[in-house]
């Protein structure tokens, strides 16, 4: 028997929240680690299955789906006993799609001009200047994580999980490569310790 979803993933990269999500939903799926040192995320055999060459990317029993937001709330749709988002409060959703959202298009996009820089100009010195505005950049984003969206409350959405924490803990992941003490943001540091700590997030990590 076929096992029904299949996800394409590198270490590191954002679909780490979606490997995570999937063990927290404990789904029948396969994981295909693709090697991005080599560039097998460019392979003909991997551009057949999603043509813009990025990780991550999910076969389902309907299709192929892309980009980390859609497969977060497929995995939380798909498996409602997990409780991984607010299915049945059009506010509460929203608000974590929201948050998701502001990771996907500001956090990460931030993050990317520093490995990445190469995406939005030719000219090594504007990827030197673009690199060297990462670091304000990702202060800047994650004190508005750290003051408006994280209180004194264990998750994004307070006492319920769900599938922007372990988005937030692979992008708080990455600030020390960018230059970014996590400490400088007690809340953060703390939520990356609790997310961490979850065995599914142990079994993913491994």
């Amino acid at each position: 028997m076929s096992t029904p979803l299949t996800l394409y993933y590198a270490p590191g990269t954002c679909a780490q929240a979606v490997l995570i999500a999937l063990h927290e939903a404990g789904a029948n799926f396969e994981a295909k680690r693709l090697n991005m040192a080599e560039a097998e995320q460019r392979s003909a055999a991997y551009l057949a299955i999603n043509p813009k060459g990025r990780v991550p990317a999910l076969r389902t029993p309907q299709g192929v789906l892309s980009e980390t937001l859609a497969l977060l709330l497929y995995v939380a749709q798909t498996h409602p006993q997990a409780k991984l988002a607010p299915l049945d409060d059009p506010y509460r959703l929203a608000h974590m799609q929201e948050f998701n959202s502001f990771l996907a298009s500001t956090v990460h996009i931030n993050h990317a001009h520093r490995p990445r820089a190469a995406r939005w100009a030719d000219d090594e010195a504007a990827h030197k200047a673009m690199q060297a505005k990462v670091p304000q950049n990702m202060r800047d984003a994650f004190t508005i994580i750290e003051q408006h969206y994280l209180g004194d409350q264990p998750w994004v959405l307070g006492d319920q999980y769900s599938v922007a924490d372990p988005y937030l803990f692979t992008m708080a992941g990455w600030l020390k490569s960018d230059g970014v003490d996590i400490q400088e943001f007690p809340r953060v540091a703390a939520h990356f310790e609790r997310v961490k700590a979850r065995p599914a997030v142990q079994r993913a990590l491994a």
